[in-house]
């Protein structure tokens, strides 16, 4: 007794199967590496530069300086970007509007006066900035992806996370804005990813 050849059809299903397999799975590979959180590493100085201090009052340190992953640090734009995000934390802890807007673009300042920017940031004081990652994204823009922690009186936390101490994780977008990078205005949607301190 003889068993028929396969067809050709059936012949070819297999290699065609693992093809796809495998450049799904190599797919899936990469892009979980070019999208996770990048990881931090125990000896990473950014740790340090990330974990809340706090002063003798038990207040958290202001941004004195905003800490990087080596990831962000090996972009070339990473010093940049470091110095516009300085000046913007220290402008929100120090209440300067004028400081503000001489980090974010026209359109950004726009959209608050400096009577609702002043009653926005009243009792804000942020630190623990740190860039996980740096963007390029159309044209002259980059995406800057920061955490930071925020602190205020509860009646001026956000309408929707009623919280004196909340850690923020979100997308800043800059742009090149007559030779100078500066932080944009960010797109409506959905709050960015926060959680309770």
């Amino acid at each position: 007794m003889t068993t028929p050849a396969p067809s050709s059809r059936q012949r070819w299903l297999v290699p065609v199967v693992v093809v796809v397999l495998s450049v799904t799975v190599g797919g899936g590979l990469l892009a979980r590496e070019l999208y996770r959180r990048p990881d931090q590493p125990a000896d990473d100085t950014s740790v340090a530069a990330a974990t809340p201090s706090t002063a003798g009052s038990g207040a958290p340190a202001a941004v004195d300086d905003v800490a990087m992953t080596d990831d962000a640090k090996a972009h070339p734009q990473a010093d940049a970007v470091r110095k516009v995000l300085k000046k913007y934390f220290a402008a929100i802890n120090t209440k300067q509007y004028q400081q503000w807007t001489a980090v974010v673009t026209d359109e950004r300042a726009a959209g608050q006066s400096q009577g609702d920017w002043k009653k926005g940031v009243r009792t804000t004081k942020d630190s623990n900035a740190l860039v996980y990652r740096i963007e390029r994204a159309s044209g002259n823009s980059l995406r800057v992806l920061v955490g930071f922690t925020s602190r205020q009186e509860l009646d001026d936390a956000p309408p929707f996370f009623r919280e004196a101490c909340i850690k923020w994780r979100l997308v800043m977008p800059m742009v090149v804005d007559k030779g100078v990078l500066k932080v944009a205005a960010v797109d409506g949607g959905p709050p960015p990813e926060h959680e309770k301190c």
